[in-house]
């Protein structure tokens, strides 16, 4: 089964001023990605090799919903706060995690609207976790939709993405399971670390 590093979801407790912060910290400016039902929307930037950054953050259009998606009902700055993996057969794949220790949770459909009126539509695992920010991946299937990365969005380059962990053991186990191989330091609280290659220089989003 083949598990590739599908995006990184960079949450911010405001979309419009998140982007604008990003464009001026990076120097590249990211490309609409559209709104989802549930009171998010997004931003995408490529970061090469068929992956993506996400900056997602309360619809604008529809003010004073605060989504809880990613904690963004409580969130008060921008936060790497989860990844996704890719795969061609999530039931497979759910299925070999589960016989190798770790339950990555329900299969679940979602779906957002591009600005141009476009519906992509995907399935991933959804699982209850109260962390800020999660270690673990979710696992994501696209289907026959087009992946975000081809649709000739900005991009910028991923130097290196880091897994930081209190107990870097306990944290390898569920990734072992996914097929996951990522760099897991230890670290005083759970979290992730992106360092991204961009025109202003390298730029590290943890």
């Amino acid at each position: 089964m083949t598990i590739a590093l599908d995006h990184l979801v960079y949450a911010v407790p405001d979309l419009e001023a998140g982007v604008a912060a990003f464009a001026t910290l990076t120097g590249v400016v990211p490309s609409a990605g559209g709104a989802h039902p549930g009171g998010t929307a997004n931003y995408l930037v490529g970061l090469g090799d068929g992956a993506y950054l996400e900056i997602i953050g309360p619809d604008p259009s529809q003010p004073g919903v605060r989504p809880r998606a990613f904690g963004l009902e409580a969130l008060t700055e921008p936060t790497l706060a989860a990844w996704a993996v890719r795969t061609g057969d999530i039931e497979a794949t759910v299925r070999q995690a589960r016989e190798a220790g770790y339950d990555p949770g329900s299969i679940e459909p979602l779906s957002r609207r591009t600005p141009d009126g476009t519906l992509l539509e995907w399935r991933l695992t959804r699982r209850d976790d109260p962390a800020a920010v999660r270690t673990t991946p979710f696992i994501i299937d696209w289907g026959s939709t087009a992946h975000p990365s081809a649709s000739g969005i900005p991009a910028l380059s991923l130097a290196s993405f880091t897994v930081v962990h209190p107990e870097p053991a306990s944290a390898r186990g569920p990734l072992d399971a996914l097929g996951v191989t990522v760099p897991v330091e230890r670290g005083p609280a759970p979290g992730l670390r992106a360092v991204l290659d961009t025109p202003e220089g390298q730029v590290t989003l943890g």
